[in-house]
């Protein structure tokens, strides 16, 4: 397949925002008085969408959902967003990718105001065309929800030659349901497994496979 428009994940994909995100992690069990015993634990909540995430793995409901949710967005906000670090060879893979010609974005759960911060932080948004992320409203809670709203706003009517690349299933999922093709990495926090039963197109190891994936020519 040869990809015109790529969308990438943020968490996971194009940094590794593991300690910013247990710390906001704890920090928001922490105000409704749940206490973690192992911190390695809470890695499974690296990738979903927080209020879906906190729901399925750690079986909260209203209102503590709620509140746990809104402590997790304003630490991350505030200081985990800067508790993070740049996927190595990434820069490089993004400057090529531009150089020929494809276009990028970025699709993530994160609220979209954290998303920015996060990428101007690390000189990363210069090289897309736009940020989709999540909303405050609840308008935009899946990822779904998020790709959709990317493709509307590059313009895109047909998802041909549109492959969203990520670290978990909710990026595969997301983009089968819209008819885009999905590429899972495993540098970030889903096994193989997981992305290879939500039906990713291509799994791929290492930055340098996924280059020669995205560049490859029919």
């Amino acid at each position: 397949m040869h990809y015109h428009t790529v969308l990438f994940d943020l968490d996971g994909t194009l940094t590794d925002p593991r300690e910013g995100l247990l710390n906001g992690l704890e920090r928001a069990l922490a105000t409704i008085g749940m206490t973690v015993e192992d911190r390695d634990s809470l890695e499974i909540l690296i990738g979903p969408p927080a209020h879906d995430g906190f729901a399925r793995y750690l079986g909260l409901t209203e209102p503590s959902l709620s509140v746990a949710v809104a402590a997790y967005r304003e630490y991350v906000a505030q200081r985990g967003a800067f508790e993070n670090r740049v996927i190595d060879g990434v820069p490089e893979l993004l400057a090529e990718l531009a150089g020929a010609g494809l276009s990028l974005a970025v699709a993530t759960s994160k609220p979209t105001p954290t998303a920015m911060t996060v990428l101007d932080h690390f000189g990363l948004t210069s090289w897309f065309a736009f940020v989709a992320g999540a909303d405050y409203t609840g308008d935009r809670q899946t990822k779904r929800d998020v790709i959709e709203h990317a493709l509307e706003e590059l313009r895109l009517r047909s998802p041909e030659g549109v492959v969203m690349v990520g670290d978990r299933e909710h990026d595969v999922i997301g983009a089968r349901h819209l008819g885009v093709d999905s590429i899972g990495v495993l540098w970030g926090y889903g096994p193989r497994s997981e992305l290879e039963d939500a039906g990713a197109d291509h799994v791929v190891e290492t930055v340098g496979e996924l280059r020669e994936l995205l560049l490859s020519r029919p």
